[in-house]
């Protein structure tokens, strides 16, 4: 039997791509004959920042000893670690590169406004360089790279590893029918539901701008994250704190319900590698808003089964908004051809694509 140790960034409870990721192939990866062990780096985040780092590579150098392969979730806080130890006990090493790590940082920490594609063609100080280098160096030393979507397969490989060497793999999602959770639109509020992490590129702050457009339309901001007391502050300043809901990391049952109650999913993101979000809703038959951004023109057809605006386009939103929920003959063909479209992101796909990697290395 295979032995596979998943490092991750972040692990269940913790909400986020990568831990909902995790959890699926610690689930699912042994009932195809192999065994599965997890160190995410959440079990040392409470040490200092050198000392966390040292101590999560040990642990890890512990564990691979009994395993036959590392499955990184990032290239940096895990990646790093990962590719060292491998290289040292000569273990195979895989990475998924789920975003760029350093325009991540760029964003939150050093004043960086250019988009993730406008980032990839300039150089920066000193300490985005670091970033730059570390995932770029991590990518190349890898057995295999993996990207969430095409998109994200184009952009790695500008980072010095040849296209055949990284596979795109779209992430899986529990595409079960959530029955008892869907009203008929007639009795369903007039809500916005949004959802993901509240950092500045999701494009939040656009929202709560927006729903001060819309008087008789409340927004709903499902997830956690640095910007929530900034927009909850700028949701006081506008005067639509009585219109904007933040609540937090929610459950996914707790989710699906609120899909069902509410009209209209938006992410007004500007960046995406891929959204658990937007294909759970596709999933969950409340029509999409979102943005013609990264790999979202994957997942959604404009106007057959979603719409795609650019970001912080406040009219088209509204427009879009306004022909789903005036066109009941249009809305049902979105949201039939939306959840016809959900079904190719199943579980059973991308289990098939990873554990043909996995064999083969």
């Amino acid at each position: 039997m295979k032995k596979i140790l998943i490092a991750t960034g972040i692990y269940p409870p913790d909400i986020g791509g990568p831990a909902t990721y995790s959890k699926l192939l610690m689930d699912e990866l042994p009932k195809r004959g192999f065994e599965v062990a997890v160190l995410s780096f959440g079990s040392v985040r409470h040490l200092p920042k050198l000392i966390r780092h040292l101590v999560y590579a040990w642990r890890l150098a512990c564990l691979v000893k009994n395993h036959d392969l590392i499955l990184a979730q990032d290239a940096v806080s895990v990646g790093l670690p990962a590719v060292i130890v491998s290289k040292i006990l000569r273990k195979k090493f895989i990475v998924r590169v789920p975003g760029d790590y350093a325009w991540e940082q760029a964003t939150q920490r050093f004043g960086v406004k250019e988009t993730i594609d406008e980032f990839q063609k300039r150089h920066y100080g000193l300490r985005v360089e670091v970033f730059r280098f570390i995932q770029s160096s991590v990518v190349k030393q890898a057995n295999w790279v993996i990207t969430p979507s095409n998109y994200f397969r184009e952009l790695v490989s500008g980072w010095g590893r040849p296209l055949d060497k990284i596979t795109a793999i779209y992430n899986g999602i529990e595409l079960a029918s959530h029955d008892g959770t869907n009203k008929p639109w007639e009795q369903k509020e007039n809500i916005i539901v949004s959802a993901g992490r509240l950092v500045p590129w999701k494009g939040f702050s656009g929202l709560v701008l927006l729903i001060g457009l819309m008087p008789d339309w409340h927004l709903d901001i499902v997830g956690e994250g640095p910007d929530r007391g900034t927009l909850e502050e700028q949701a006081k300043k506008l005067g639509v704190a009585d219109q904007v809901r933040f609540l937090g990391a929610i459950s996914r049952p707790e989710l699906f319900a609120l899909f069902g109650q509410a009209k209209i999913f938006v992410l007004n993101t500007s960046f995406e590698s891929f959204s658990f979000q937007v294909v759970e809703a596709m999933n969950s038959g409340i029509p999409v808003v979102t943005t013609r951004i990264g790999s979202l023109p994957e997942l959604i057809t404009d106007q057959e089964s979603g719409f795609l605006v650019s970001p912080d386009d406040f009219r088209a939103i509204q427009r879009a908004i306004e022909q789903i929920d005036c066109d009941k003959q249009f809305r049902e063909r979105l949201i039939m051809a939306a959840r016809q479209k959900a079904r190719t992101f199943s579980i059973q796909t991308t289990l098939d694509n990873l554990e043909k990697i996995i064999r083969e290395l």
